[in-house]
């Protein structure tokens, strides 16, 4: 199963491993219930453009890891899966930064035990090229009923497969119910496309996980893993068509891969990763849209915000319950007891939680999601706008990048003018623009040297912004102690109420000078974009 090439062919000898097919996958598995996932089968996108009524199988699957989990903490997955009389063993890899795009590799074996010497684990290096040496033990199993249907659709072939079963590990099982989408031949845009026609016939979401790490983490007992931002692959000699199709790609597997954490909710990081891969998201759709306009970055710009505003509340009250409290409870203050004021605020942690999670499911969320992988495979941007910005989209990314820091540099100068008389409003519009400052220059500074200059602007102003957010976290306390003091009257909760009122207020103060030392510095410090 990869993109461009075909699938290993499953002939010749049964009793010997055949060599293994190494490639690329290209699917988008969708989430759903057992009855939606009967009504799409008949789905008139679907039946329409079938190639044939499709097939039915059986696949019975065993997934293999060492005590450890060195497989499963690699992001990749070790299996053997029936099907008839057929096996295949199958190692697929982590994603490497697209939601879409798995490496794998495969190879036919005699039976369900592993054969490790039919698939070249060397040439992937640690930890793989060990596997044989090592204790590998089956971790969960698969049962699964699958019908597939070839689809002709929007010039591609796609491979839709309806997936009903269960995972198994020991005792532990959990419900298998999805659709998978995978890319036979032409556009991988086209995956997105029918999805969101398969959207508007019943309720569908992208699935967050494969059934590997579905499977793993019902063994092992691990929650979802938050994620942070990784590197764009820009390169100097970029247009910047290049640059936007890279930049909006690295934040889409942020956002990606941070859906489920958030989900969950187990880890406070999980919800505050996937609000700064929106805000990153929002940061580059904004730099953009100043020189192209075009209307699928504006739409998504929009749908980006609303998804963040949800996550909103639960952040602020993880941050309350995490770090504010716990920071004054480490200096003993006489007489105080936060034990009350934490019982108080679970409930309204709670809620914000639960809203996040009907958030993150909501069709709404799903469209936005699928949109947003269309337009960047399709690259979208490139419609409804006029000559001047198709030539920009020609250019060399390095004018363009000057010209968009530049103007998000002088809106800071600007906001930040008569700095010591800026009241919190302003302070805070103040940080928000340096964010985005500081995500468009974490962006584009592979176009530039990466010199003492650049070093030396970054430090200032993410210094600059740490104590602004500082300084707002204050006042978002301040918002949160006003709703839990009118839910209770218990007078260990206002002490501390009151305790954490008065530390505060003496943080601001010695906060104001800071915020003007720094405030200083970053006026000084020469844009790495002038060299």
């Amino acid at each position: 199963m990869s993109e461009q090439t075909p699938e290993v062919q499953l002939t010749g000898d049964i009793d010997a491993p055949e060599p293994a097919a190494a490639g690329r996958e290209v699917e988008l598995k969708l989430f759903t219930d057992p009855d939606t996932l009967q009504r799409l089968l008949v789905a008139a996108v679907i039946t329409r453009n079938a190639t044939s009524k499709g097939v039915v199988r059986r696949l019975e699957a065993t997934y293999y890891d060492t005590p450890d989990a060195v497989i499963a903490r690699q992001g990749a997955s070790l299996r053997v899966r029936r099907s008839g009389k057929q096996f295949v063993q199958t190692l697929k890899l982590a994603s490497e930064g697209s939601p879409l795009q798995r490496r794998e590799m495969e190879a036919r074996v005699p039976d369900s035990a592993l054969q490790l010497d039919a698939l070249p684990l060397a040439e992937l290096g640690a930890p793989f090229a060990t596997l044989p040496g090592a204790e590998l033990v089956p971790v969960f199993t698969t049962k699964i009923r699958r019908h597939t249907k070839v689809v002709a659709f929007g010039g591609a072939v796609i491979e839709v497969a309806f997936d009903e079963g269960t995972l198994s590990a020991g005792e532990k099982v959990e419900a298998v119910c999805e659709i998978e989408l995978e890319l036979k031949a032409g556009g991988a845009g086209t995956l997105y496309e029918l999805a969101l026609s398969l959207l508007e016939q019943g309720a569908v979401r992208i699935g967050f996980q494969s059934k590997a790490e579905r499977g793993y983490a019902l063994a092992f007992g691990t929650a979802p893993r938050a994620e942070k931002a990784f590197a764009t692959g820009i390169a100097p000699a970029d247009t910047t068509d290049d640059v936007i199709a890279k930049v909006l790609s690295a934040c889409q597997w942020h956002v990606m891969a941070n859906l489920m954490a958030a989900h969950h909710g187990q880890d406070p990081e999980g919800v505050h990763q996937l609000r700064v891969a929106l805000r990153r998201l929002r940061t580059a759709l904004s730099l953009f849209r100043k020189e192209v306009p075009a209307s699928a970055l504006q739409a998504l710009g929009l749908d980006a915000k609303r998804l963040a505003s949800a996550l909103g509340p639960a952040r602020n009250w993880d941050v309350f319950a995490t770090s504010t409290i716990a920071e004054i409870e480490r200096a003993n203050l006489p007489g105080v007891d936060f034990t009350a004021l934490r019982s108080a605020t679970a409930a309204p942690r709670a809620r914000s939680y639960q809203a996040v999670r009907v958030d993150l499911i909501d069709l709404e969320c799903t469209r936005f999601l699928l949109s947003l992988g269309r337009v960047i495979e399709r690259r979208s941007w490139r419609n409804d706008i006029g000559v001047e910005a198709l030539a920009v989209l020609t250019q060399p990314a390095r004018d363009f990048a000057g010209r968009g820091l530049t103007r998000l540099h002088r809106k800071a100068l600007k906001q930040g003018h008569n700095f010591r008389k800026l009241r919190p409003t302003a302070r805070h519009e103040l940080r928000l623009t340096l964010k985005k400052l500081r995500y468009g220059s974490e962006f584009l500074l592979p176009l530039y040297d990466h010199d003492g200059a650049a070093r030396k602007y970054l430090k200032r102003m993410s210094r600059l912004q740490d104590i602004l957010g500082i300084d707002n976290d204050i006042t978002t306390t301040q918002s949160l102690l006003r709703e839990v003091e009118e839910s209770t009257s218990l007078p260990q909760v206002h002490k501390a109420i009151g305790a954490i009122t008065g530390w505060q207020g003496r943080d601001r103060i010695e906060t104001a000078e800071a915020l003007r030392r720094s405030w200083r510095k970053f006026i000084d410090a020469e844009p790495f974009w002038h060299g």
